[in-house]
């Protein structure tokens, strides 16, 4: 039997209306890359749907409709917006590049091109893609082991999903900037992991839990930081902080460490936060939801005891854009 080895190589798509200039491209990328062609606009922007390249080398000035043009089509269709661009051309005015940059290229390799240029613009940007599809990657499995804990402890998938938005929005309000509190919504998924690990009869036990069954159901904290690991990652180190302190308390009587104040991270502080007033505001199989107005009555009573004085103010001030997502994220 004769297995056929898939080819994996990067695929790029070359567009130019000169025969020529895409045998040029072709003699230096078809040792390293898949190459389809293409002749004209129109030509490329199906392709590019189609065939889903991992790149596109689009020369600017062609007839039909012209390279910039292609270009912004190419960033308006969904389908196509992802994939990088490079404009190969004669055109090396600033004015030039600032109108590419404009339409959404990433990069310019002017004409008569050079081999060991073209090769490594390519190579950067493919490098670039790879480190976006690798975190895009991380950030899924981090979601759904998130909603896997959340299923085994009979809540549902948006429950994190939900929680995760609304401590983004504290943290946003109490000052943090967009770039920290965005790695602070793709970690809190994380927060309950460690229920993976705790026993179903105390995870699911309708009743009260019992002294020691309430002291295996606090383990959840440190089983989840050790399955996230000492990782190089900076989201899967909030995420493990996350997961650790979460249920810390700001007045030092939670766990699992019994921090106090300001020595529990601000991360797990905004998840705790965001964590109870989800959980006050869905229904439950031991009970109803509370109004908006109940629990909010509940987090500014705990502000000192259980909650962060500082982020209670800021839940107060994101409290309409966290309405609006949980409207938007209701369970059904």
């Amino acid at each position: 039997m004769v297995i056929e080895l898939r080819d994996s190589r990067p695929k790029l798509l070359l567009v130019d209306d000169e025969p020529v200039n895409l045998q040029v491209l072709k003699q230096i990328l078809q040792h390293d890359y898949r190459l389809l062609f293409a002749r004209d606009g129109e030509k490329a922007l199906s392709l590019a749907e189609n065939e889903q390249p991992h790149l596109i080398l689009l020369d600017i000035m062609m007839p039909g409709i012209t390279g910039l043009e292609t270009c912004k089509r190419l960033k308006e269709n969904s389908a196509t917006q992802h994939i990088p661009v490079i404009f190969v051309t004669a055109l090396a005015e600033t004015r030039d590049e600032t109108e590419g940059f404009g339409v959404g290229c990433v990069d310019y390799i002017t004409k008569p091109v050079s081999p060991p240029i073209v090769l490594a613009r390519v190579k950067a940007q493919l490098s670039l893609v790879s480190i976006d599809s690798l975190r895009e990657t991380r950030l899924q499995v981090i979601h759904r082991l998130g909603r896997a804990a959340e299923y085994k402890d009979n809540e549902t998938g948006l429950h994190v999903i939900r929680m995760s938005h609304y401590a983004k929005e504290i943290a946003l309000a109490a000052g943090m900037n967009e770039s920290d509190a965005d790695e602070l919504l793709n970690a809190a998924p994380m927060h309950d992991i460690g229920k993976i690990g705790i026993p179903d009869f105390i995870l699911q036990k309708p009743g009260k839990l019992t002294p020691d069954e309430w002291n295996i159901m606090k383990t959840h904290t440190r089983i989840g930081a050790t399955i996230i690991g000492d990782d190089h990652s900076n989201l899967l180190k909030i995420a493990r902080i996350i997961a650790l302190h979460h249920h810390e308390k700001w007045d030092g009587s939670g766990y699992p460490d019994g921090l106090r104040g300001e020595a529990i991270p601000i991360e797990a502080r905004a998840v705790a936060l965001a964590d109870v007033f989800d959980a006050l505001t869905s229904v439950r199989p031991y009970k109803a939801a509370w109004t908006i107005e109940q629990a909010s009555d509940y987090i500014e009573q705990e502000s000192g005891r259980h909650f962060d004085p500082d982020l209670v103010i800021a839940f107060k001030k994101a409290l309409p854009t966290i309405i609006a997502i949980r409207e938007q994220l209701l369970d059904t």
